[in-house]
């Protein structure tokens, strides 16, 4: 006896059938050159025009990307809340699958986009974590070198900035809560693991900060394109404090009234003024070269 027919199948059949005719037709007028054939980058754009950011606990942070999170791994101060990772990048991330510093998840790529973007190069590898603990101004008393931003506002210039700090031995990262990026997994990505390698730490007020700084010894200079002096005329005692400007307008007008001096990088070309991750870059070396001199006098 034959079985009935289940409608529901038949149509599924029949869905699968047409649309296996309509891949068929779109290849055969690609090969033909009649359409053109998407490449990944156009695929990685819809789907980023498409995604939508997660919302976030205050106490939650994603970072992402082999570098970025074996650094948050290895530092004892960062509170770990789960590791994802694909079956693919686990064996480049060395560490013990049966041991794992925190809950571990095998996932697939897509499940790491869903938090992070389809544009971001997670590398198969996302760490949720608490935020970093927040530091005081005055636990900064023996660091000789500080790097203070204004408002800059690029998650990828202050990545670039907090790497060069580390670079040259600087104690911290200074920035306003208000127009600064706050830790995240784009400032962790573009630090290449320089965030957990210096305080990163937000006040409330910069003039207030700064004033703080000078009672702690520190004497600011504020880098500004029409500064009176060259930096390197400009340095005194023997704790610097570097003042950068937000990336279009400068230093605001209240900062430039607290700051110890005002100086420029002198640079005898037709351009004047510098991206701030290479300004600071530069004020950096030429501060530590003056704070080693010193120190040999």
């Amino acid at each position: 006896m034959n079985k009935p027919k289940d409608p529901q199948k038949d149509r599924s059949e029949k869905d699968t059938h047409y649309a296996t005719l309509r891949r068929q037709h779109r290849d055969a007028k690609r090969e033909r050159g009649e359409i053109p054939t998407p490449s990944p980058k156009d695929r990685r754009k819809a789907r980023a025009e498409d995604w939508k950011a997660p919302t976030l606990a205050p106490e939650q942070v994603f970072l992402y990307g082999l570098h970025t999170v074996r650094a948050a791994l290895d530092n004892p101060e960062r509170k770990l809340v789960k590791l994802s990772v694909t079956r693919n990048a686990l064996p480049r991330l060395e560490i013990d699958e049966n041991n794992p510093p925190c809950p571990l998840e095998i996932v697939a790529p897509q499940d790491i986009e869903k938090f992070v973007g389809p544009e971001a190069i997670h590398q198969g590898v996302m760490l949720e974590t608490k935020p970093l603990p927040s530091r005081r101004l005055e636990a900064l008393r023996d660091s000789p070198l500080l790097l203070v931003l204004d408002q800059v506002t690029d998650p990828h210039n202050v990545g670039a900035i907090m790497r060069s700090a580390v670079a040259f031995n600087a104690g911290a990262v200074i920035t306003t809560q208000r127009h600064s990026p706050t830790e995240s997994g784009v400032l962790a990505k573009s630090a290449s693991g320089a965030l957990e390698m210096i305080p990163y730490i937000q006040i409330t007020n910069l003039a207030d900060a700064l004033g703080e700084l000078h009672k702690l010894g520190f004497y600011s200079i504020g880098l500004d394109s029409e500064g009176p002096a060259p930096l390197e005329g400009t340095f005194s005692g023997g704790k610097i404090a570097l003042v950068m400007g937000n990336e279009g307008k400068g230093l605001r007008q209240k900062t430039r009234e607290t700051v110890s001096a005002l100086a420029r990088l002198d640079m005898p070309g037709a351009i004047k003024s510098l991206n701030v991750s290479n300004a600071s870059a530069i004020a950096l070396y030429a501060s530590r070269h003056y704070l080693q001199a010193k120190a040999k006098s």
